[in-house]
């Protein structure tokens, strides 16, 4: 390519980061071109990814830098005229009449009159020196037309041209080291962007939200959007544009897009979607075409199409989109665009774990709601029939006329009317506690007060049992905040269970300490024990322990769990530790009342 012989293309209005700075000293070479070697016009082009040399540089004519700037030709087509040149040291010349007919209709050439000379000038003559780097690859060119003299030049202006060539090879060759170079970091700053901001979202539209300004700035993109595949591997999940437009795929392109993502991803790739391109191995010809179609009715030109992926799993894709008039994807984009789908891939992967999870526990919630609800409602209806048979039941207790025998069966029936009563009493207390919607009304509480009350209350079994009951609290008063009664109920329920499971003649200790910003009420006893097995399930609705000995007392199973949801609900913890024949203690831990 001369600075004459140029296929005439639009112009790209994208121009990379780097082009200001190089295209200033590549303008001072050619420049010199022009004024030292005396030749009017003087071009220097640069290779890109797609195969075809742009002019960067245009030095000796405005009119030539206003049509020649930024226009691309093919290599292929220099090289075929390259290979009818005279070589005279690095330049290469083409008389015209050695060019290709069709080279006036479709490059551009200058309007002047050759003169009447065997060595005259001919606006169709060709002289360029190819720009090769360490490798023999081509890097650029450097063209030069319109001698002063209107002739071709001799051996002493050969010469220096040469010098001006060789410059212009070192320099073309810095500038694309310049330009790859800033290019890296500003896709490595995209690339890092897109770490932290999908690392820090669970949401799949938050975190395209969040990464389409690095996305968009680091790829130089007009627009993105992202596809992502079921977890059944098979439907073509959902699309998730940059901006919150609806990108309206039909259902073949969707399939389309994700056979191809699945098959990029195996053979770990990118593909790229232009028209003229020949189409990668993860698109058929067919399927090309039909993406084309679908491109050229949005107004895009060309897509950069990228597998999203953690591990072996392909979990969408990626596509980035530019116009006609921005430059070519490069393969520096494109190994980027590769690993950023690697990142992205795992986000995916993460948000839906995290979505799994999320509706995991709002159907754990949902059935906990129903459970309660369940639970209320079946004690308040079971409530009022035992109120009107504990009523009878007294009595006919009352009544002269009853036999020993109906007294006895009377009896039975009302130790079982209490158990049931004590049934209804413990769920509608478990319902209440377990309520999300029924906060606590916090007041200060003094608990060593409420452990006296239920020391006083239960020494009447323990001494029935010949229980030693211990008690350890201080003179002053312990003071935590919540509600009375429930923490009342956690004291009791422990104390009562102590002794309960304490054999005759043991010992059971109740200790209340201020520990820091704690307070801690923990009970021993000398009792049965906890098997290992049977403390992972001691909190939980209806548990028995499988020891016999402690299934042979009393008790509906509801105890503990509501122990657990009053400590839980008053920002607490409880702490178990037993062991088999040797007693148990627990340790409940509250918050201390502040000073």
């Amino acid at each position: 390519m001369t600075g004459h012989h140029t296929e005439v293309q639009q112009r790209p209005a994208h121009q990379s980061e780097w082009y200001d700075a190089s295209r200033e000293a590549l303008q001072t070479i050619a420049e010199g071109a022009t004024q030292l070697a005396g030749f009017g016009v003087a071009a220097i082009s640069v290779a890109r990814d797609d195969g075809r040399l742009e002019v960067i540089a245009v030095a000796g004519s405005d009119a030539a830098r206003e049509q020649l700037l930024g226009t691309r030709t093919p290599v292929d087509r220099l090289e075929r005229e390259i290979e009818k040149a005279d070589e005279w040291g690095l330049l290469r010349f083409v008389p015209h009449e050695r060019l290709d007919a069709d080279v006036g209709e479709s490059w551009w050439v200058p309007d002047i009159t050759p003169l009447a000379e065997p060595d005259a000038w001919h606006p169709l003559d060709l002289l360029i020196a190819p720009l090769y780097d360490e490798k023999g690859e081509l890097r650029g060119t450097l063209a030069i037309d319109l001698p002063e003299d209107g002739k071709r030049p001799g051996p002493a202006r050969r010469q220096l041209l040469q010098r001006y060539a060789e410059q212009a090879g070192r320099a073309v060759i810095t500038a694309l080291e310049r330009e790859a170079l800033s290019h890296q970091v500003r896709l490595a700053e995209a690339a890092r962007d897109v770490v932290r901001h999908a690392s820090a979202q669970l949401r799949l539209d938050r975190i395209l939200s969040d990464i389409r300004e690095a996305l968009m700035a680091g790829f130089q993109a007009r627009g993105l959007w992202i596809q992502t595949i079921d977890e059944d591997g098979h439907g073509t999940g959902a699309i998730y544009s940059a901006d919150g437009v609806e990108v309206v795929l039909t259902g073949d392109l969707m399939r389309i897009a994700a056979d191809a993502a699945r098959r990029a991803c195996d053979g770990q790739r990118v593909e790229i979607v232009q028209r003229g391109r020949p189409f990668g191995p993860s698109i058929s010809v067919e399927e090309g075409e039909l993406i084309l179609s679908f491109l050229q009715g949005i107004g895009i030109d060309s897509l950069l199409f990228a597998p999203l992926g953690a591990g072996p799993e392909c979990l969408g894709n990626l596509v980035l989109t530019r116009t006609e008039d921005d430059a070519d994807w490069s393969s520096v984009e494109m190994a980027a665009a590769l690993d950023i789908g690697h990142d992205l891939g795992r986000a995916i992967l993460n948000a839906r774990t995290f979505e799994r999870e999320h509706q995991l526990v709002e159907a754990l919630q949902a059935l906990d709601t129903y459970k309660s609800q369940l639970i209320a409602t079946v004690s308040h209806e079971l409530k009022n029939p035992l109120t009107a048979i504990m009523g009878h039941l007294e009595m006919l207790e009352s009544s002269p006329e009853l036999t020993g025998t109906s007294r006895a069966s009377l009896a039975a029936m009302e130790r079982g009317a209490n158990r049931m009563v004590r049934v209804v009493e413990d769920l509608l207390l478990l319902s209440k506690v377990g309520d999300p919607d029924n906060p606590v009304i916090s007041a200060p509480v003094d608990l060593r007060r409420i452990v006296d009350d239920v020391v006083d209350l239960t020494s009447v079994a323990a001494e029935r049992k010949e229980i030693d009951l211990a008690v350890e609290v201080p003179r002053e008063p312990v003071l935590t905040v919540g509600d009375h009664d429930e923490l009342d109920r956690v004291c009791a329920n422990l104390v009562s269970n102590a002794v309960k499971y304490t054999p005759d003649g043991g010992q059971v200790t109740v200790r209340l300490a201020a520990c820091g910003d704690e307070i801690m009420l923990s009970c021993s006893d000398t009792g049965l024990g906890i098997s290992p097995a049977d403390q992972t399930q001691l909190f939980h609705e209806f548990f028995r322990s499988s020891n016999p000995d402690a299934l042979a007392q009393p008790g509906t199973g509801l105890g503990l769990a509501i122990v657990s949801r009053i400590v839980q609900r008053h920002r607490g913890r409880i702490e178990v530790e037993s062991e088999l024949g040797k007693g148990s203690t627990f340790r409940v831990l509250l918050p201390a009342a502040p000073v």
